[in-house]
């Protein structure tokens, strides 16, 4: 069996390309793998490139799962292919009958469901009480200035306790699992919103209602939901209108949840507080995106999820994914 791994580019100050690639070293172990290739384009291969990367593989790890390389026309050039992992918990909407009849299995992989919940709630520190404002504040001023001392405890936006209000996780998958115990240990009130109610006693401190229930009493509404037709403006103007006024929007999930023309309107307005976002509709973003001018809104570029644990966890993770194939028994199966 040949395997072909997608290792894309490290961009990270305590993490190598190398360290990663040793990570991956265990497949070559595995009895049945004869060969193991390992990939290192620079950043995520377009289509044309994607075929060249897998060539005649039969598994391949490392790839977005979206229609865009997962149908019918693309998997074509690809006969020998039959297992396709994805280094992510997401993905996007693909055939999910065609690949079945293709006898190909498809594995996401679930590394840091608490990794990316520390980060929503990071993006919610950040809005509630604005640390790297009055941090730069403090480290830029010139304390031998007498003048200067009455604006040392200064304010420069309001700060929002989050004691006794409402955290509403929308998608209670393992990482909103995470982000509502962090919510209930700051002593917040937690109700969230799925596609299916989650059973089982470890949810017990968590109210699980409607969507429209949810929008109407959370003041912190973070967002864990897939991203899909359905969900696509999840976060819409009329859903906006909903929310309580002076309410904070979290999303670490995907862009496309979100209307961001409605988002912008909310924030400017004062309709919403804040919000903080890892995710955007377009990544990376092509010309000016009117969110990137509001104080209100904190924006980073999709790195909820990189740590240096948890990129080396999701290649082992990965890996072991695979052995629970080969032995019959395959696990994280997202079609």
């Amino acid at each position: 069996m040949k395997i072909t791994v997608i290792q894309e580019s490290v961009h990270m100050p305590d993490l190598t390309a190398e360290e990663v690639s040793s990570h991956w070293a265990a497949l070559r172990g595995i009895d049945g793998v004869s060969e193991v290739v390992i990939k290192r384009p620079e950043g995520y291969p377009a289509t044309e490139e994607l075929h060249e990367l897998i060539g005649d593989a039969d598994a391949v790890f490392g790839v977005w799962i979206s229609d865009s390389c997962v149908n019918e026309t693309f998997l074509s050039r690809h006969p020998n292919l039959k297992y396709i992992a994805t280094l992510g918990h997401g993905w996007g909407k693909f055939d999910v009958d065609m690949t079945r009849a293709k006898g190909i299995t498809i594995t996401n992989t679930i590394y840091g469901s608490h990794t990316i919940a520390e980060y929503a709630w990071a993006l919610l520190m950040e809005v509630t009480h604005r640390v790297s404002l009055h941090s730069d504040f403090i480290k830029r001023t010139d304390w031998t200035n007498v003048t200067r001392e009455e604006s040392f405890s200064k304010l420069f936006a309001p700060q929002v306790e989050l004691y006794g209000l409402t955290a509403g996780v929308v998608g209670l998958g393992s990482i909103g699992y995470e982000f509502a115990k962090m919510a209930r240990g700051f002593g917040m009130n937690v109700v969230s919103h799925s596609r299916h109610k989650k059973e089982g006693a470890e949810y017990d401190f968590i109210e699980q209602t409607t969507l429209d229930d949810l929008l109407a009493r959370s003041d912190v509404i973070s967002l864990h939901a897939p991203y899909s037709d359905s969900s696509s403006n999840l976060i819409s103007r009329e859903a906006i209108a909903k929310m309580k006024d002076g309410a904070i929007l979290i999303n670490t999930a995907r862009g496309g949840l979100v209307d961001e023309t409605a988002l912008y309107d909310a924030l400017a307005s004062g309709k919403l507080f804040g919000a903080g976002l890892d995710v955007l509709r377009e990544e990376p973003p092509k010309g000016d995106n009117p969110l990137f001018s509001l104080d209100n809104a904190v924006i980073t570029g999709h790195i909820a999820w990189l740590t240096k644990a948890s990129r080396l966890r999701a290649c082992d993770l990965a890996v072991e994914n695979f052995k629970a194939y080969l032995a019959g028994k395959p696990v994280c199966v997202i079609n």
